[in-house]
């Protein structure tokens, strides 16, 4: 119990009408996490197919997964009792990763395979790098919600932020590498430890939509830990 203890976060009992605006927060959030996403995937497979850049276009489909991501919260929390909807949330955010892990592999695979060099994109750059600024601090503000809600399915999202965050590391890294110095094999190397990186955050999300984690109401006679990996509901002490 000490070491669980000691690897979570306790949820200090909140208000209803704590609870109700930090709920509203985590929909604003990923309302503003959905319309920037659909912005970015529009304009990275667009700049991705002229410049025949596969990473471009892996981006911008990665950005549709993040746009699902997000509407799996708002669809949540429009449930009067969003703790109720917390297990199915946190299975189709662990799919959604799932899904972004399995797609970045083949895509990589396939450009290692057919030794594929992409043109130079000024706009791919200059959309990576705004994503590269811009996400840590949503995924931020996402994870502090979602920690102080109790709630495993916000943090989740959280990390399917910051994951994009990595991926636009990676792909402003592999643009500039392979402008500068030809090395097209840069990116899809780079591809291939973050689509495991997702395969490990998918998993630990799924096995996060047993524990029933929710948050923690004044009038409760529970205590909710939360931690990045999963969540648990610890009894509190009588």
């Amino acid at each position: 119990m000490n070491s669980a203890r000691s690897h979570s976060l306790t949820i200090a009992a909140i208000s209803e009408d704590r609870r109700q605006q930090l709920g509203r927060r985590a929909q604003l959030l990923a309302g503003a996490s959905v319309a920037y996403n659909v912005v970015e995937s529009v304009v990275a497979v667009a700049a991705g197919s002229a410049a025949s850049s596969i990473a471009l276009i892996g981006f911008g489909l990665d950005s549709l997964v993040e746009v699902g991501s997000g509407l799996v919260i708002l669809w949540q929390f429009r449930h009067k009792l969003p703790e109720t909807r917390e297990r199915q949330a946190l299975r189709c955010i662990g799919i959604s990763f799932f899904a972004l892990a399995a797609y970045v592999s083949v895509e990589s695979m396939r450009a290692l395979l057919v030794a594929s060099e992409a043109e130079h994109s000024t706009l791919g750059i200059w959309i990576a790098a705004l994503s590269l600024a811009v996400m840590p601090f949503l995924s931020w503000a996402q994870r502090r919600t979602g920690r102080e809600l109790g709630s495993g399915s916000v943090v989740a999202d959280s990390k399917q932020t910051l994951l994009c965050t990595y991926l636009s590391a990676v792909l402003l890294a592999g643009l500039l590498v392979n402008s500068l110095f030809g090395w097209w094999w840069a990116d899809p190397i780079a591809g291939l430890v973050i689509a495991g990186v997702a395969s490990r955050e998918g998993l630990q999300a799924w096995r996060g939509e047993t524990c029933g984690c929710g948050p923690t109401i004044a009038s409760s006679s529970n205590a909710t830990c939360c931690t990045d990996a999963h969540c648990s509901s610890v009894k509190a002490a009588s």
